[in-house]
């Protein structure tokens, strides 16, 4: 799974010209799924985000957590985030898994964010065309990546 994640004052879905999820104060999370991605990629990378210490703290230190802040979570899934741009000028998003891989591990994530933060997380709607609208805060925009544990 690759992520980049991002600290929010404010970010929102929008589908079909409404909105359709939104947060204030938190993480918005993208989130690209490949066919190698299993419930352990999900756990770690589940546990990495709820914990990851990129919030002020009140010396204007990133140490406090989205967990820690009582922040919220946007999760928004990008299978571009897969792209392979090493030949040509086109990307190729082969590594990309298909919706009946993609999905179920999605909403796994969804339940074991859930489940860390201990709280609802929002979300867009899978393979979606959605409107992504933010405030970055800092900007603050981290990328990880499972299979590299970074």
């Amino acid at each position: 799974m690759r992520t980049v994640l991002q600290r929010v004052k404010s970010a929102g879905v929008t589908i079909n010209n409404q909105l359709f999820s939104s947060i204030e104060n938190g993480l918005l999370v993208f989130v690209g799924i490949e066919d190698a991605d299993n419930k352990e990629d999900v756990e770690w990378l589940s546990k990495k985000i709820v914990n990851l210490r990129i919030f002020d703290d009140e010396n204007n230190v990133p140490n406090v957590s989205v967990k820690d802040n009582n922040g919220d979570i946007l999760l928004v899934s990008q299978f571009t985030l897969q792209a392979s741009t090493k030949k040509g000028n086109r990307p190729s998003y082969i590594k990309a898994s298909k919706p009946e891989v993609a999905i179920p591990l999605y909403q796994m994530l969804i339940l074991q964010l859930e489940t860390d933060l201990e709280k609802k997380i929002k979300t867009g709607i899978f393979g979606a065309d959605m409107k992504v609208q933010l405030i970055n805060d800092g900007p603050v925009t981290i990328c990880i990546d499972t299979k590299n544990k970074e």
